[in-house]
């Protein structure tokens, strides 16, 4: 599924009024699916909120448990006051936050590490721990596909060097990728 310009301006207005609604300024953002019928797909998706290029937070939902417009609405809220690495966004810092939404495509199986393909996939793992790494992280990072794979063992609580034992349950996945910028 690729997303018109549209779609993705209302899915970013979106996620900005569902932070600003936090705050009492605006109404729960709401869509006429009629309209729009692509946003009530279920998807995964992820919201990442970026202060002066920064990570400030990143919550989203892996499987597609509802309306991709949902998603988006909760997962920016979620991001926003709910990422356990961060503290809660203040009014003050919504000005300074850019919005970038990730839109999940079916995870698929691999059976080698040689099929990861830094800049397009973002792997999940689930196994001894679950870790999701979206495909932009690899590259905002400048990683070889060796510390993308360490990068997602320490997010599992795994040690880095835990995929080089064997071949771990890893799926693949890419992301359409848009934000505010």
């Amino acid at each position: 599924m690729e997303l018109s310009k549209d779609e993705k301006e209302i899915l970013l207005k979106a996620a900005r009024q569902s932070i600003l609604s936090a705050f009492g300024e605006a109404e729960k953002p709401a869509i006429d699916y009629k309209a729009y019928p692509v946003l009530k797909e279920k998807r995964g998706a992820f919201v990442t909120l970026k202060e002066n290029g920064k990570l400030r937070g990143c919550i989203g939902y892996i499987i597609a448990i509802g309306p991709l417009f949902e998603i988006v609405v909760e997962s920016a809220k979620a991001a926003a006051f709910n990422d356990p690495r961060f503290n809660k966004l203040s009014r003050d810092e919504l000005d300074k936050v850019k919005i970038e939404i990730s839109v999940l495509s079916p995870f698929e199986p691999i059976k080698s590490y040689d099929e990861i393909e830094i800049g397009k996939h973002g792997l999940l793992l689930d196994e001894g721990g679950r870790a999701v790494l979206l495909p932009q992280v690899a590259t905002e990072n400048n990683f070889t596909r060796e510390q993308f794979l360490t990068a997602l063992c320490h997010k599992a609580g795994l040690y880095g060097d835990y995929w080089k034992e064997r071949m771990l349950k890893i799926k693949v996945f890419s992301a359409e990728v848009f934000s505010e910028e």
